[in-house]
């Protein structure tokens, strides 16, 4: 650990000590007047004031290098933005939420300043999320061999978050160049730092962890925290290893503009903030070092005033976000297939399990791709390839730098590949973000972050991420590995998310997913790994598009939709009605739930008029249940029956075979649904 040495006042040029000057009197200016803005009804409803921070957020600015370094802001570094080359008129655009808004175009909550160009990234508003980001980035940073660093800035009450823990002890574990900047006010918005942990300092809460680097300084202190961050960043960058940099300040204001931190602050405390005020102690430091006199200061102070008067006229005729524009930057545009469009050619030829299929396109988009990644639990220790062994032989061929084991920590897993993607964007990213999907739950919140990227920067940035997992039951896992999250997963707009149920569409639904920008989430129904029933003759190159259904059966007296694990047994419950009713069921297998081929589904109603929704998940709040809505919305004049649907029972499942067998549906209880609907 060290404590950093102040910079002597007479080392420092006067210009550099005017343009810091400038710009904490610019900040300063701009934070009292953020609140105004609300006041008029012009925008800016939420603002978190940073007075007291000055010091350190100066330095953090003056250090990064834009285009070189990665950026992660907080919601409180108005300051560190402005100091890292933001323009006032910047700052203003996004606290007024302008369409022109350099950071999200108004689709981000005001306060979360970036400039992606700059690397300067747009983050969560969920307090220390980032820090998984910027350690990806540091990955990549690492990877490539730049010599560049990365910043996360946040405050200290964040490093309660268990993601903040796993991304620190990632990063010491990795040795990676990503500097940790913790500035310490002493509150959580009201609570207390004693009510947060046991040490008065966060930073020691990481004093066991190896390769890590920790620097105190004050961070109200303008040459400390100077002198602080040009040691932590030239450390991160020689050692390669991460710093961080705990800088005690002070809140001079509330939390935000929807605190009121009078009801938990005296006023003997408030007036002792008032004395500490960084930018009047750094004033009167020029002025007796006789460096600059009241009139040059004054001078400053006028030329600043003009200069947010000027930004201010400007950012309020700029235009406002168009509300036709919500539908811009949902997703990137896939990869487009040229090959098997369609998606309904037989093939000839030895047939290959579903696992094999996921293998050998793995396999074959990494010779195809050489930015191509691979991490998750237990994906790579000699012979064994995961938990399933689908990665089974990649470590061996593609090395360690590019298939690596990862923690048992499923949102730095998913956090970390996000944060890597940012570096470049023809790097893609495999993660199998759990062992199974039942595990996948810690990983949420990153997923959900994942979701909403390319939206929330305006199109300036997608995570190039594919996440893995193995879903579903009919192995006997119980309660932990027989989970289908689909109709969670699909509530989010933003990613792809896919369901095969043939080897051939395994591999052509892969490959599609890993040439694609943005992200997807692939399930892939761990029961038909091994099931001859799944598996299928596949060329070298297969392709599959998404958001395009396939038929599986053709018929004309009922539809049975589906996808996944029950595409099989809807099409084991057609054979049996056709041979014991003489009915003809179309089996119709939609591969893709996001983007849906919502125009197969209407095809089929229209061909058959019954529909049965069949899927593994309950049906309670499952994915069929907005199948059954679209139907009866769009095809509704066709039915000559209630849309009826087949899924789990409202409970957990089971783990004995008698229970499993009870909860989830088979081709029995898809037989007898049918017949009811063919009988209605």
């Amino acid at each position: 650990m060290a404590k950093s040495k102040k910079y002597s006042i007479t080392t420092t040029d006067k210009a550099v000590l005017k343009e810091w000057y400038k710009l904490l009197t610019l900040g300063r200016k701009l934070d009292e007047k953020a609140p105004n803005y609300l006041k008029q009804a012009l925008g800016w409803s939420y603002h978190a004031p940073y007075a007291g921070h000055d010091g350190i957020q100066l330095a953090i600015g003056q250090v990064f290098q834009q285009k070189k370094d990665h950026l992660f802001p907080y919601y409180r570094d108005m300051l560190t933005a402005l100091s890292a080359g933001l323009t006032v008129e910047e700052i203003i655009l996004n606290g007024i939420s302008k369409a022109t808004d350099v950071a999200s175009g108004g689709r981000h909550m005001s306060n979360h300043f970036a400039k992606p160009e700059w690397n300067i990234h747009n983050v969560s508003s969920a307090t220390g999320n980032h820090t998984q980001h910027a350690v990806g980035v540091a990955r990549g940073i690492k990877t490539y061999k730049d010599d560049a660093v990365s910043f996360s800035s946040q405050g200290e009450s964040s490093t309660s978050e268990g993601y903040v823990y796993e991304a620190i002890n990632g990063a010491s574990r990795e040795k990676l160049p990503v500097v940790f900047v913790l500035q310490d006010n002493r509150f959580g918005i009201a609570v207390p730092r004693e009510d947060q942990t046991a040490n008065l300092r966060a930073a020691d809460n990481f004093r066991g962890f190896r390769n890590l680097h920790i620097i105190h300084c004050d961070g109200k202190d303008i040459f400390d925290s100077m002198n602080a961050m040009t040691e932590a960043r030239q450390h991160a960058s020689e050692q390669q290893e991460p710093v961080i940099v705990h800088a005690s300040v002070i809140r001079m204001g509330s939390h935000s503009n929807s605190d009121r931190h009078e009801l938990y602050r005296d006023e003997k405390e408030l007036e002792e903030m008032r004395r500490l005020d960084p930018v009047a102690r750094f004033r009167a430091q020029l002025l007796r070092s006789k460096k600059f006199t009241e009139n040059q200061l004054e001078e400053i102070d006028k030329e600043v005033k003009d200069l947010v008067s000027k930004a201010h006229k400007k950012a309020l005729k700029a235009p406002d976000p168009k509300p036709e524009s919500i539908y811009d930057f949902v997703l990137p545009e896939p990869y487009k297939p040229e090959k098997y469009i369609a998606g309904t050619h037989e093939f000839t030829g030895d047939k290959k399990k579903f696992i094999d299929a996921l293998n050998e396109t793995l396999k074959a988009e990494f010779r195809h791709n050489e930015h191509t990644y691979l991490w998750g639990q237990d994906v790579a220790y000699k012979e064994k390839g995961g938990i399933f062994n689908v990665t089974k032989g990649m470590q061996q061929e593609f090395g360690k730098e590019r298939i690596f084991n990862a923690p048992i920590a499923e949102d730095f897993i998913v956090g970390t590949a996000n944060g890597m993607s940012r570096y470049d964007d023809k790097i893609q990213i495999v993660v199998e973000g759990a062992e199974f999907a039942d595990y996948f739950w810690p990983a949420m919140e990153q997923f959900v972050e994942m979701t909403h990227e390319y939206w929330r920067t305006n199109g300036k940035f997608a995570p190039n991420v594919v996440i893995r997992l193995a879903s579903g039951g009919y192995i006997g896992g119980g309660l932990y590995h027989s989970q289908t999250t689909e109709g969670v997963m699909t509530t989010f707009p933003g990613i792809r998310i896919v369901y095969p149920s043939f080897a051939d569409d395994a591999a052509g639904l892969l490959r599609t997913a890993m040439r694609s920008k943005g992200p997807t989430l692939f399930l892939e129904p761990k029961a038909l790994y091994n099931a001859p029933i799944a598996a299928t003759p596949i060329p070298d190159d297969f392709e599959v598009p998404f958001g395009k259904a396939r038929v599986r059966r053709e018929g004309k007296h009922l539809s049975i939709i589906t996808y996944g694990n029950t595409v099989h047994q809807s099409l084991q419950a057609a054979e049996k009605m056709a041979e014991e009713k003489g009915y003809e069921i179309e089996v119709l297998d939609l591969r893709s739930l996001a983007p849906l081929d919502k125009a197969s589904v209407i095809d089929t109603v229209k061909k058959t008029n019954r529909a049965l929704v069949v899927h593994e998940d309950k049906v309670k709040s499952g994915f069929g249940g907005e199948l059954a809505g679209i139907i009866a919305d769009e095809a509704f004049m066709f039915l000559d029956a209630p849309v009826k649907r087949v899924g789990s029972t409202f409970t957990p499942v089971g783990f004995n075979p008698i229970l499993e067998k009870a909860i989830l549906p088979n081709k029995d209880k898809i037989f007898d649904a049918a017949m009811e609907l063919l009988e209605f």
